[in-house]
């Protein structure tokens, strides 16, 4: 293997950990200071967030017809180029409506540049054999959530945020964009999609894969805006919450890490299933034991979330192979998109009725995710 092939999926692995830093996790650490800063609530922004995973929803089934026609090397770089443009219009903001714009294009980046266009270049470089590759690069990609937090905070504190945004744009341009002109493969002349190929039909295999992914996606976004408030009510105190929620993302990577080196064998359901699991466990624990084992939602919720990412890019090639892969995958996950946005503000009716409504309903979500994985079976190819 030549020293180029060996970089692709470092190269996609880093532009995951950037990206998902500088949008997804961006204002976990920015939203109060720049809110100060423009006389604005930090609720504001986060609506901002939210109308930037709309356009994401919207945009993802033309995203996917777009990697089909021109590949996923194109469109990545876009995805770059649109992070930068988004992160420098947030760091010369000069009111709070140039920010909050700058915000909601946001959501541009994120269509076409979280997980799905990676997913389909390794797809399209390897086939029906992209599980580990996949993994390994979700696997990177997670530290966008261990790391992004914590390098915020740094350029916070040693200038501001605005010098955050244009650090953040800067990588993208400097290192990911380039990066990903010199290392990512112009695809193969045989994967090109032949002219105009139709519509993908939803049957019920899609149906079932939508809802499950949709579930995670909501379950994953609920606990990453509430998980810390949930372990306080459950008796751990605000202090040791933030500490507990950090396993979260700990748990995640240790579980990209487990499916890469043990589990990449196995049938994609059983992981499916498993990643379910996880989370009713831990919340069954947490409710069971109070604050003595509430650390253990953060652990299940992480662990489940972790393989749950490698599922959203392995399952629907093992159901569906590797033709016209990209396409149908941004359908997929164009429910899961639209729920995302909703999620935080559903969860914390259940979070505010008692923190046990609040367990019984996302591990309830959870037990539906896995009853829904039966009956998937490989297209006959």
């Amino acid at each position: 293997m030549s020293l180029r092939a060996r970089l692709i999926v470092p190269v996609l692995g880093l532009g995951q950990a950037v990206a998902f830093a500088s949008s997804y996790y961006l204002l976990g650490v920015l939203a109060d200071p720049m809110a100060q800063t423009l006389s604005l609530e930090p609720s504001a922004l986060f609506i901002a967030l939210s109308v930037a995973f709309l356009i994401s929803a919207v945009l993802s089934p033309p995203a996917g017809r777009w990697i089909e026609r021109s590949g996923g090397r194109r469109v990545q770089a876009w995805a770059h180029l649109a992070f930068a443009a988004a992160l420098l219009t947030m760091a010369l903001a000069p009111s709070a409506v140039v920010l909050m714009a700058g915000v909601v294009a946001l959501g541009i980046g994120m269509s076409i540049g979280l997980y799905g266009t990676a997913f389909a270049i390794l797809v399209e470089w390897h086939g029906a054999a992209a599980r580990r590759p996949i993994t390994a690069v979700s696997l990177i990609g997670a530290l966008g959530g261990g790391l992004g937090w914590p390098v915020s905070r740094l350029i916070i504190g040693a200038w501001d945020w605005r010098v955050a945004c244009a650090v953040w744009a800067l990588v993208h341009l400097a290192l990911c964009l380039p990066l990903t002109l010199a290392v990512l493969p112009r695809r193969h002349a045989a994967s090109a999609t032949k002219a105009a190929p139709g519509r993908i039909r939803w049957d019920r295999r899609m149906v079932q894969i939508a809802a499950v992914f949709a579930g995670g996606w909501m379950v994953s976004t609920a606990m990453g805006a509430h998980l810390p408030r949930l372990l306080d009510q459950l008796g751990l105190g605000a202090e040791h919450a933030a500490w507990a929620a950090g396993l979260m993302a700990a748990s995640a990577i240790a579980a990209r890490l487990f499916d890469l080196i043990v589990l990449h064998r196995s049938h994609p359901l059983a992981t499916v299933r498993l990643a379910c699991l996880f989370h009713p466990l831990g919340a069954g624990l947490a409710a069971w034991g109070g604050a003595r084992l509430a650390p253990l939602l953060a652990v299940g919720q992480g662990a489940g979330n972790g393989l749950l990412s490698v599922a959203s890019g392995v399952l629907p090639l093992h159901v569906f192979g590797p033709e016209r892969y990209a396409a149908r995958q941004a359908l997929l996950l164009t429910p899961a998109r639209y729920l995302q946005a909703v999620a935080p503000a559903a969860y914390a009716i259940a979070l505010d009725a008692s923190p046990h409504v609040a367990l019984a309903a996302s591990s309830l979500v959870c037990l539906a995710m896995c009853a829904l994985t039966f009956g998937l079976r490989p297209t006959d190819r």
